[in-house]
């Protein structure tokens, strides 16, 4: 896959007015030299999420989101890398370099795509000219509307009538066999994988076709349910059916309620119930459940009330779990034994099915129903026994109030964790100066002031002393300077962008979040003293090297050169 050039994105975030792409998404109102809203990634009350035009990034304070225009339009949005590029390159009016579009789309992404459209459409036709399968719909309560607004279809009968109509040439066939509309024997024929199904067209975060799912209209017809494969598109964990809906159907999503298939969810559709999504054939997956609480607050897992059911919510549990972060809710709703969504919301329509809803079970219940299975709680082993299952799954709930509340009632429950009381000891004496704060290091601070002012690496030439110095820190400070020496012109934003994805990102976006007194030409001042100090601790660090050398084995221990490096480096440690 080609990078897209380093130039390009520090031109397209240079351009980027980020304060208009997140107000558009997000009211935003001006703090001083920076705005603030409620953030968008959790539920608050009071602003935490700021954006900066100056340095063109976005952070939350409260639950740490934080990026460029690239990173908000992928969260936000749930757009894909190149996606977002280029969203933001088509409003700044600049063109992705072709080449890299073309090479980061594999070549055939953009035909696979439209390979998937004529399929769905083919589908469609077929379905008004099939009244077996208008009659099954017409059976099952779907109404026009619904079936127009999730694009259902009808795969005919026979081996070969999706091939026949569009794989036209063997490019065409090679891209319906990419995206799994046909398959390939032992014999390697090539057929059509779906053939007389009712057709559930899959779309992705931008409302495009990316799989299909098709379901029989008889009881004996083979599998009930048949799902294209996995693709290049299509990701079945990363995926859920019905999403793309439910957005375009609500202003803001407040809940999404996870059922188990294609029916549910447009049954729930149907009544007026538009916030239904389905996992497509698999156990909800921890992308599944990032993707759950990104979109909305509260999700809502509901399950058949048998084993297979409860295990399937355990899953869930596991999954949601590590996401927990303060403000998302999860609760679970077990239907009654030969029912499911489509059953009761037909039966007891939208009012009876929001009240088994407000009924469901919230995940901290569920959560130590279900640890504690099989455990007497009036034992000491059974308590014992259960704080031994519960820790290691709460410790992977964030830090926040539910965390905490969850660990205070595992306390409750057995006892482990409960502190003795004791006597109040004095406070600790206090030390160093009375409102003394700790100091930065050099290094942190070096970095600090190059986030704020990249222009400030421009000041030093390209070869530094310091880089032998063995601190933490050396080693990003230095490729830092070589990121801004080889792109003179690069934002704060753009500087952090280059880190995307690797381990110093987190750090240093809180890092340029942090307030800097004085005025530039200070900041400049400070800088290269820091610098000039750094180098003198390297210099430092050699002569120490060196003189342990001598100790160990006399100043023969030296070579010539070494001899001679020492000389200088101690005349120049003597110098002002």
């Amino acid at each position: 896959m080609s990078r897209i050039p380093d130039a390009f994105i520090d031109d397209l975030i240079a351009r980027t007015d980020i304060v208009e792409v997140v107000n558009a998404r997000v009211p935003l109102k001006r703090q001083g030299r920076e705005y603030a809203a409620c953030c968008p990634f959790h539920d608050e009350r009071s602003p935490s999420f700021t954006v900066s035009p100056v340095k063109q990034f976005y952070h939350c304070f409260g639950c740490g989101a934080h990026g460029t225009a690239i990173g908000f339009l992928m969260e936000y949005d749930r757009l894909e890398f190149l996606d977002a590029i280029e969203e933001l390159a088509r409003i700044a009016g600049m063109e992705v370099p072709r080449e890299t579009r073309q090479n980061n789309r594999d070549g055939d992404i953009d035909a696979m795509f439209g390979a998937l459209e004529s399929a769905r459409n083919f589908y469609r036709r077929e379905l008004a000219g099939s009244a077996t399968a208008r009659a099954y719909l017409d059976n099952r309560g779907m109404d026009e509307a619904v079936r127009e607004q999730f694009g259902i279809g009808y795969a005919p009968e026979g081996f070969s009538a999706l091939k026949d109509r569009l794989g036209t040439d063997e490019r065409r066939l090679r891209l319906l066999e990419k995206t799994g509309m046909l398959s390939r024997n032992d014999r390697g024929h090539v057929y059509d994988k779906f053939r007389d199904r009712v057709m559930f067209p899959i779309a992705d975060r931008r409302g495009r076709t990316i799989a299909f799912g098709g379901r029989v209209m008889g009881k004996d017809d083979g599998p009930k349910y048949l799902n294209s494969p996995e693709t290049p598109l299509f990701h079945k964990g990363r995926e859920l059916y019905g999403l793309w809906q439910a957005r375009q159907a609500n202003r803001e999503l407040t809940r999404l309620i996870v059922v188990e298939g294609y029916m549910d969810v447009i049954a729930l559709f149907q009544h007026g119930i538009t916030q239904a999504v389905a996992t497509l054939g698999t156990a909800t997956t921890p992308d599944h459940a990032e993707l759950l609480f990104r979109s909305a607050p509260d999700v809502y897992f509901c399950f058949d009330g048998d084993a297979a059911g409860r295990r399937a919510a355990v899953k869930a549990m596991e999954s949601v779990l590590p996401r927990m972060r303060d403000g998302r809710q999860a609760f679970f709703l077990f239907v009654p034994e030969g029912e499911d969504p489509d059953s009761l919301v037909r039966a007891e329509g939208a009012d009876g099915f929001d009240a088994r809803l407000a009924r469901a079970t919230p995940l901290s219940e569920f959560f130590f129903d279900s640890v504690g299975e099989d455990i007497n709680l009036g034992t000491l082993d059974g308590k014992a026994r259960l704080a031994e299952r519960a820790a290691p799954q709460l410790a992977k709930i964030p830090d926040g109030a539910f965390a905490d509340l969850m660990r205070q009632r595992l306390t409750e429950l057995t006892g482990v964790g409960a502190r003795p009381q004791a006597a109040a000891s004095p406070p600790p004496r206090p030390t160093g100066r009375p409102g003394s704060a700790p100091r930065r290091s050099l290094v942190r601070t070096a970095i600090i002031l190059l986030l704020h002012r990249p222009t400030l690496a421009l000041d030093l030439p390209e070869s530094y002393r310091f880089t032998a110095l063995r601190q933490p820190g050396i080693p990003l400070l230095t490729e830092l300077l070589a990121v801004v020496h080889g792109r003179p012109d690069i934002t704060t934003g753009a500087l952090i962008e280059h880190f995307s994805g690797r381990d110093e990102a987190d750090a240093l976006q809180k890092l340029a979040t942090i307030s800097l007194p004085g005025e530039e030409d200070a900041w400049r001042a400070e800088f290269l003293d820091i610098i000039a100090r750094l180098d003198r601790q390297t210099l430092d660090q050699r002569v120490e090297e060196l003189l342990e050398r001598i100790a160990g084995g006399g100043f023969s221990a030296l070579s010539a050169a070494e001899k001679d490096e020492l000389r200088q480096l101690q005349a120049a440690r003597r110098s002002p």
